[in-house]
């Protein structure tokens, strides 16, 4: 009785700010975490997709930004003068500013969806969560990365160094995949095994279909590719 009582998830006595979830999210990597994190009284999926709609505008302003610079530089170096670079950078400028909140929108969405899945595939193994729960454990671990990921995006962009952010990012996203295992296996309290099965398979399926897809596709277009190459080889070849 006692046993089950220690690994029941502890239920705060007062509402925390975001501050105070994320950070145990990312720095304390294990199960009891999370259960603690769904239990929370503002384990919300609505405040998930609001903590990930925010998230992805300042990440996509910020990637922006570095691809906007870098753009720029390669026009300028393809000898585009300056006068032509900044009469039309400014369209284009206002433009992928507008598209942000857009991006924000699919990628909430996206998020939604694929949280959905994953929970709905955990329900099958056995798992005691729900949605909400499990979008806001996720949403805590997943939006203080995807911010920090966007200065590491900035420091990227520094010449020769660049490569040692980028790879210690993705080192980090390693991490995030973890600790998303440990989120599904804390908020549904099960094993180990399910919790992978739940995040994975969703993958295992859409690459599957991806790949029957790119199948069909080749397999509709083969002739005509063929032929092109048969064109080419004629000309190279004649």
């Amino acid at each position: 009785m006692s046993n089950q009582m220690s690994n029941a998830p502890m239920m705060p006595a007062g509402s925390n700010s975001f501050f105070q979830t994320w950070v145990p999210a990312l720095t304390k990597p294990n199960e009891q975490t999370y259960a603690e994190i769904a239990g929370s009284p503002n384990a919300k999926a609505t405040t998930a997709y609001l903590w990930v709609f925010l998230s992805t505008i300042v990440t996509s302003l910020i990637t922006l930004i570095v691809q906007g610079a870098t753009l720029r530089e390669r026009l300028a170096a393809s000898g585009i003068g300056a006068e032509r670079l900044g009469n039309g950078f400014g369209a284009v400028l206002i433009t992928l500013l507008c598209g942000a909140p857009i991006i924000a929108v699919i990628g909430t969405i996206f998020f939604a969806i694929t949280v959905a899945i994953v929970q709905w595939i955990a329900k099958m193994f056995g798992g005691k969560g729900t949605n909400d729960q499990l979008a806001y454990a996720f949403a805590a671990i997943g939006v203080p990365y995807s911010l920090l990921s966007s200065v590491f995006i900035l420091l990227s962009a520094i010449p020769f160094v660049g490569f040692c952010f980028r790879l210690i990012l993705g080192l980090a996203g390693l991490y995030i995949l973890v600790l998303q295992i440990m989120a599904i296996k804390g908020v549904n309290q099960f094993g180990w095994g399910p919790a992978i099965g739940s995040l994975f398979i969703p993958g295992l399926v859409v690459g599957l279909l991806c790949c029957c897809a790119l199948a069909i596709l080749f397999a509709a277009l083969g002739p005509a590719i063929g032929n092109i190459f048969s064109t080419i080889n004629q000309s190279i070849n004649p």
